[in-house]
């Protein structure tokens, strides 16, 4: 199939395409094809597990206090829960103070937007234009943070060379001087990869030696099928310092239409990021926080979630065996497939959008170009397996018939 105008241009920065939603690129590529069969959605990484029983009787206990401006930091009783959380799921130097280490959000992806903004504040003068380092591909909250606070964007690309995760290694010492912070997924997103202790200890040396955040991404935490992935506040040192860790309800909790998250780490920071978060980002509603409180005091309906998603990647392993490249990943609910050897990740994603009814992401408009003018993206595809196991199913089988 011949390539479309999209894969011809190339996607650096400054390229308009750079600055544009995967997923409108998406809808634009596929707007001149019809689907065949019923259409299957494994594009947008939206849970559709069903949502905890509690919701409703906390959010009709709370109603009334809608009627109120909710405080930028959270309520006490959020903050108490979520630092209660994480100094139970994870082996951490010491507990989290919830008074001063930990902020609720409105969501990771303002957090994770608004935290380079902090960030490039916060570090102080470097060593030239100062810079974001970017896991390429990666999720878009970091490089539209990376452009508004202003700094230069460092795409470091994650490939099967390095363990879908930063070579740290490949980082030279004019690059780390004039580093703001780095952007780290794990689980990552959209390979799955779980970055070990070493790993994060290496990262936290970094950080320390150069004076940079590590900005954290660990929303698909509690999502795995063997070894529960670690945070990189494990490896952080007893004063949490330049670490923050994010973290979200949406995929632990089959939440993403509450919008609650939160920060945690680094105090001083963290004082300079409710600074700015107290005049520009959107409050949390106390209702919302109050459901937030109940699911971070759960696990049941975290294991229950877990359940549903071995069953489908039980399902993956048996349809797509090792076609593609597949492998289960560590952590998350995405499948990164190689289609290189089907006409490319835009020529793939078309065709079974067309043929089979299912709709995918390809890996190119997930990532950047590099510098080599590669794009460590092109080529695959992502499915996020998000539906229902029969779905699902139906899905890869459609899959491996029209791709084969």
């Amino acid at each position: 199939m011949a390539m479309t105008a999209s894969s011809r241009r190339p996607q650096g920065t400054g390229n308009p395409e750079s600055e544009r939603s995967p997923f409108a690129r998406l809808s634009e590529l596929l707007a001149p094809y019809t689907p065949s069969k019923p259409l299957i959605t494994l594009s947008l990484g939206e849970p559709q597990h069903p949502v905890p029983a509690f919701v409703r009787p906390v959010l009709a206990k709370h109603i009334a206090d809608f009627g109120r401006y909710p405080l930028a930091r959270g309520i006490e009783p959020f903050r108490r829960a979520a630092a209660n959380w994480l100094s139970t799921r994870f082996e951490l130097p010491r507990p989290i103070d919830p008074e001063s280490e930990l902020l609720v959000l409105n969501g990771s992806r303002e957090g994770l937007f608004l935290a380079a903004l902090t960030a490039a504040r916060y570090v102080g003068p470097r060593k030239g234009r100062p810079a974001i380092l970017v896991p390429n591909p990666f999720y878009p909250a970091y490089g539209a943070g990376a452009r508004a606070a202003n700094c230069e964007t460092v795409y470091l690309p994650t490939t099967p060379a390095n363990g879908f995760l930063p070579d740290l290694d490949a980082l030279d010492d004019a690059t780390l001087a004039r580093t703001v912070a780095i952007y780290i997924a794990s689980p990552a997103n959209p390979q799955g990869a779980v970055a070990s202790r070493d790993y994060f200890t290496r990262l936290k040396r970094l950080a320390d030696r150069f004076g940079f955040m590590i900005l954290s991404d660990e929303c698909y935490s509690e999502i795995y099928t063997k070894r529960a992935p670690g945070s990189a506040l494990e490896c952080a040192g007893p004063d949490f310092s330049n670490v923050v860790a994010f973290q979200s309800l949406s995929k632990r909790s089959n939440l993403p239409g509450l919008r609650v998250g939160f920060a945690a780490g680094d105090r001083k920071f963290l004082t300079a990021f409710h600074e700015l978060r107290n005049v520009a980002a959107p409050q949390v509603p106390v209702p919302l926080q109050q459901v937030a409180v109940a699911a971070y005091s759960d696990e049941a309906h975290v294991e229950e979630n877990r359940r549903l998603y071995r069953i489908k990647f039980d399902l993956a392993d048996q349809i797509l065996g090792n076609r593609y490249g597949y492998v289960r990943p560590a952590g998350g609910f995405c499948v990164w497939l190689d289609v290189s050897g089907r006409g490319g990740d835009e020529a793939a994603t078309i065709k079974l959008y067309r043929d089979a009814g299912v709709r995918v992401v390809p890996g190119s408009y997930l990532a950047r170009q590099q510098a080599d003018g590669s794009n460590p993206g092109s080529g695959y595809i992502r499915l996020a397996l998000v539906a229902d196991s029969e779905s699902t199913a139906e899905a890869l089988r459609r899959l491996v018939e029209v791709l084969d």
